[in-house]
């Protein structure tokens, strides 16, 4: 009957009683369907060897592809997606929620047109709505990464070039980037058993590097008989690998053909820089946030490396929640120090969600954005602002409303492009001992967006404003910002700050002044 009923719906074989008549129903055609489906379940061999396979990648592929075309977001058509609960509906219930699906816009086609108006080579997809319509998919995800990406960006890609036929002369390959995983790790809870898997996580980016090109496709001369060939992916991702490694071998070695199919000699071989293909590569650290660190401890610090349109997505001071790939390479300089093997681990990103989009303007929903007018309406909102900032600490009104000033700020005005006049507000608190400055601080840090919080004591002029260090992958000296470069439209906040030394104090004034 489900058949009968699936290809009613895709014929369109509706009465002429019915209420509503779908306008078109997804055609899957040849590009979706094979003639026998694979049961996904049924193999004996490894994961990562079962998802290589020829038969079981086009399966995934196919159900990917459908899940891109018919998937729709609403909490009603769940029960569709869920054979044993729509075996339960009555008849007229499923035909009633069907003819709805199929008259709602599908939610990742509409994505991939808004991505491609825009020129854009990343495909947001939610953990929730592939674990939703194909659990064993959203397992093998999170067990199987970086082989499950493989597959995932072919077959959006193909169906990609499906809608838009001529969208390879702007991006040749459509990245899919897994969002609203549920579970979130900590930086010092990463162990053995996360590696090559899925891991979610969340800190402060305090430094990145410059945009490098890495190899992704190499093509090789030989140099004896001049012959081309090629391509060869390569898939190492390190930190070692958009230039030579501590053996002295570099990348384009390490994939370099054995043998030439011209004339049969064993190279040398090199590389052929102009017809190989490049990708984007760019690493950060990412830092735990200070107020995440247990008591006694320091901030852990991990490496992520960005590949693609993710370089230059998250700038230092930013709080991000990362999803990666959970990766380790192999260490020459601590091997030979520590005398055994050792592995330097990174997590390699898939996808970067902001602290500040959660709140930015673009993903107010229309209930917010009501709430807001009718917030900006009332008279007295500048009362209710100052009463809701810190409410356990009583009295202080005068000091809610300077921090009130401070976290909203002024408008800054350019007069003709030639006086600025500049739109931060400065405050100082001043007070006896125990009279809530610190409390008041720390509410400011938990509200603002972006706050970097620092103590006046420890404080340098090298440590607020800019320090010199030496990169490890270029090997060259470079700034690193300080606090007030962290928190560049932002709050920074100095605690403690009479205990600061006079030629310490004095080097944030400029900044203040800006």
């Amino acid at each position: 009957e489900q058949e009968a009923e699936r290809r009613r719906l895709r014929e369109g074989g509706y009465d002429d009683d019915d209420e509503m008549r779908p306008e078109q129903e997804p055609q899957f055609g040849d590009d979706y369907e094979e003639p026998d489906e694979v049961n996904l379940e049924a193999f004996n061999v490894p994961l990562r060897e079962w998802i290589a396979q020829t038969r079981t990648r086009n399966e995934i592929q196919r159900k990917f592809r459908r899940l891109l075309s018919d998937f729709r977001e609403a909490e009603e058509f769940a029960v569709l997606d869920d054979g044993v609960l729509e075996a339960e509906l009555e008849e007229d219930e499923r035909r009633r929620l069907k003819r709805r699906k199929y008259n709602t816009p599908a939610t990742y086609e509409e994505k991939i047109r808004h991505m491609c108006s825009s020129n854009g080579a990343s495909l947001e997809v939610s953990y929730l709505h592939l674990m939703r319509v194909y659990p064993l998919m959203a397992l093998w995800v999170d067990e199987a990464p970086r082989d499950m990406f493989d597959v995932l960006n072919e077959a959006t890609t193909r169906h990609v070039m499906l809608l838009f036929p001529s969208y390879h002369t702007i991006r040749d390959e459509i990245h899919v980037r897994l969002s609203d995983v549920p579970i979130l790790d900590s930086l010092r809870d990463l162990r053995r058993s996360h590696l090559d898997g899925l891991v979610k996580v969340s800190g402060v980016i305090t430094r990145r590097s410059g945009v490098f090109p890495q190899l992704k496709l190499a093509y090789y001369d030989c140099v004896k008989c001049k012959c081309t060939t090629g391509p060869y992916r390569c898939e190492d991702t390190s930190s070692n690998s958009s230039g030579p490694d501590s053996n002295q071998r570099d990348v384009a070695e390490m994939n370099a053909p054995p043998m030439c199919p011209e004339c049969d000699s064993e190279g040398p071989f090199r590389l052929n820089s102009s017809r190989s293909r490049y990708r984007n590569y760019q690493r950060a650290n990412l830092q735990e946030r200070p107020g995440s660190v247990p008591p006694g401890r320091v901030p852990r610090t991990k490496e992520v490396v960005f590949l693609d349109d993710l370089v230059d997505v998250a700038r230092p001071g930013e709080e991000v929640e990362i999803t990666g790939v959970f990766c380790s390479t192999y260490d020459y300089f601590l091997t030979n120090r520590s005398g055994f093997p050792v592995f330097q681990t990174f997590v390699s990103a898939n996808h970067v969600r902001k602290k500040e989009d959660a709140s930015s303007a673009s993903n107010l929903s229309e209930a917010d954005r009501k709430l807001i007018l009718d917030l900006a309406s009332d008279p007295n909102i500048a009362k209710r602002i100052v009463q809701s900032i810190a409410p356990s600490i009583y009295g202080h009104e005068h000091v809610k409303m300077a921090l009130a000033m401070s976290l909203f700020g002024a408008v800054p005005k350019n007069v003709d492009d030639k006086h600025r006049i500049r739109g931060d507000v400065n405050v100082l608190l001043l007070g006896d001992p125990g009279t809530a400055k610190s409390q008041m601080l720390k509410y400011a840090e938990a509200t603002a967006p972006r706050a970097v919080y620092s103590t006046g004591k420890g404080a340098s002029a090298v440590g607020l404003t800019a320090n010199v260090h030496k990169d490890p992958l270029t090997k060259e000296w470079t700034l690193e910002g300080g606090a007030l470069v962290l928190a560049d439209r932002g709050v920074c906040l100095i605690d403690e700050f009479d205990k600061m030394n006079e030629q310490d104090r004095t080097s944030i004034h400029e900044a203040m002044e800006q």
